[in-house]
């Protein structure tokens, strides 16, 4: 059997990711609506890329990969341009999965990369608002798979869309299942969050260590999230290889759901290669002779004003001030800035 990732220009130009195995059909569904969420509110859409890849795996993969991409680089993929797309990859890391990079053709070969992205489960969630607040955990750190076992009042929940705060991508993908043992079965390493003993004996591992396994393991991984009210039971517990868990306050136990998700999920993004906040180039340090103006400029007004007094003082005085004056690592703009605030305090002018 060929499984499809697949891309599809909106009508408001934004681009949306899927997989199936029958492309013809899933396209035509989301063409005429058929498709709950976000293609339902932005028709007409077309299919402007896809892949073919040997399992559903692979193409579930690629359709992560590239979902974090830039507009820019999907746009590049659309056209086939390569050379644009490497060129992007360089200047900046791309926001989503670098670690889960599947089975996608570069220069006409296949490249392999291990360690796919973690996949959320919530073992019988009872509150919409409260899955919808675990979806936007995780796409603010990269993870977009998530699992639903048997959730209290069905779904999809209306209540989870607004609580997502647009991350629909996740809610519109999230696959319910009956058991935990179904919704863990393709995983080869599931790790169960808890705060409390549940009498089974496990290794217990920290979110940062668990995080680090799952970028060094091959095979797929999933974290399990128990119920808001109780949390996982010990059956629940037993399916796990190992217990994660978190140093907390002894008489106050209690984290919320979406809590304990980004917990997992920041741990797991900061080995992902997810982008940073923009840095502010705060320019080169100023040079010593411009340091050196304007502390004798601050000097001259201070021997003017009587500041260095008693006169036996003023050489600790000057001291100190060099000191301060000389610790921000000023730049050029902000020491010519001062200078400008310097003289106008000693010759004022009435405006």
């Amino acid at each position: 059997m060929t499984f499809h990732a697949y891309m599809l220009r909106c009508s408001d130009g934004s681009y949306y990711l899927g997989h199936t195995d029958n492309l013809e059909y899933r396209v035509a569904q989301h063409q005429a609506g058929e498709v709950e969420g976000y293609t339902q509110k932005r028709r007409p859409v077309s299919l402007v890329w896809q892949q073919d890849f040997g399992t559903r795996n692979e193409a579930l993969s690629a359709e992560q990969q590239i979902k974090g991409w830039s507009r820019k680089k999907k746009e590049a993929l659309i056209a086939g341009d390569w050379n644009e797309i490497r060129l992007l990859a360089r200047k900046s890391f791309d926001t989503g999965l670098r670690q889960a990079q599947p089975l996608l053709r570069t220069n006409g070969t296949m490249e392999q990369v291990q360690s796919p992205s973690p996949v959320i489960v919530l073992v019988r969630p009872q509150l919409g608002e409260n899955i919808g607040k675990a979806a936007r955990a995780m796409l603010n750190f990269g993870l977009t798979e998530m699992r639903l076992v048997s959730p209290r009042d069905g779904w999809p929940n209306p209540d989870a869309g607004p609580s997502a705060a647009g991350a629909d991508v996740v809610l519109d993908k999230a696959k319910v299942f009956e058991t935990l043992a179904d919704a863990v079965s393709d995983c080869a390493h599931v790790y169960a969050t808890t705060v409390r003993k549940r009498g089974v004996t496990k290794p217990v591992v920290t979110p940062e260590e668990a995080a680090r396994e799952i970028h060094e393991a091959a095979g797929r991984s999933a974290y399990v999230f128990g119920p808001e009210r109780s949390g996982l039971e010990t059956e629940d517990v037993a399916l796990a290889r190992k217990i994660l868990t978190v140093p907390i306050n002894p008489e106050f136990g209690s984290l919320n759901l979406a809590q304990a998700v980004i917990l997992c999920a920041y741990e797991w993004s900061k080995q992902a290669g997810l982008e940073q906040p923009t840095v502010v180039d705060l320019g080169e340090p100023a040079p010593q002779a411009e340091l050196e103006g304007m502390i004798d400029q601050f000097e001259t007004l201070l021997e003017g004003a009587g500041y260095f007094f008693p006169p036996d003082r003023a050489p600790a005085t000057k001291r100190t001030l060099r000191n301060l004056l000389t610790k921000p690592g000023w730049n050029h703009l902000e020491v010519r800035t001062l200078r400008g605030v310097l003289s106008a305090l000693g010759n004022p002018r009435a405006r």
